[in-house]
């Protein structure tokens, strides 16, 4: 079975500026690539081709840089906002687009950051998403957790035996990657701002999202700095 991914893409980059006056964050470069083509290159090769991109600000240059995804193998749809939705309002808006039914019962799909460079294989979560398709909502969720970034040092969520907790244990950082089920969303209305983060401590809550440990290559690309250290990275490794 195919499962599909979808890239957020629509946030506003303040903290990039002014890289992203004239352009949306996940177009910035680093190495020889755009940051959300470093994402599809590592979906394609993990056999994710099916993938959804949200957008808002300056949306229609992300349209026109990447096109229907076919020179990256992969099959591109685009979920504009009108307006700034936020993660779970994103995600909530694309979901015609992710499930092929109701968010009842709909299909699991993976969820990544346009603006997290990651080298993690997504391959792994393919057997997550079979867990979760068959597991009728006993699970809602799945996500990547990494160290603490100097930024971020007192992390999100604990891990404990593979449950993501709130509290109980070291403090690890989420990493913009998880897997979902729709009816984590059941209660976003489309069109409608909403968080992801209280969404998913209500289900930590209810012991319904599991996780795993990456100690592989994440950058957070959050500030022009820590992009043009990335980009001095990839341009060192050719990539």
């Amino acid at each position: 079975m195919r499962f599909k991914a979808m890239i957020l893409a629509a946030g506003r980059g303040e903290r990039m500026r002014p890289l992203t006056d004239s352009r949306p964050k996940p177009l910035l470069m680093a190495g020889s690539r755009m940051l959300i083509e470093h994402q599809i290159i590592r979906l394609a090769q993990a056999g994710f081709n099916d993938i959804v991109i949200n957008h808002a600000y300056l949306g229609e240059m992300i349209e026109h840089a990447l096109g229907d995804g076919r020179r990256y193998g992969v099959h591109i749809l685009y979920s504009p906002e009108h307006v700034v939705l936020e993660t779970a309002g994103g995600i909530a808006n694309a979901m015609p687009l992710l499930t092929d039914t109701n968010t009842n019962s709909g299909r699991p799909f993976l969820v990544v950051n346009a603006d997290v460079y990651c080298e993690f294989d997504y391959a792994r979560l393919l057997p997550v998403l079979q867990t979760l398709l068959r597991g009728n909502a006993d699970r809602l969720a799945h996500l990547v957790l990494v160290d603490n970034p100097a930024h971020h040092a007192a992390g999100d969520f604990a891990l404990n035996d593979g449950t993501v907790e709130m509290t109980g244990g070291k403090q690890l950082t989420f990493s913009g990657i998880g897997v979902y089920h729709p009816v984590l969303f059941n209660g976003v209305a489309p069109g409608q701002p909403e968080k992801l983060a209280p969404l998913l401590r209500a289900a930590i809550t209810q012991q319904k999202v599991t996780g795993e440990y990456f100690s592989g290559v994440w950058e957070d690309i959050g500030t022009p700095e820590r992009l043009l250290q990335l980009d001095r990275q990839l341009i060192e490794k050719h990539e």
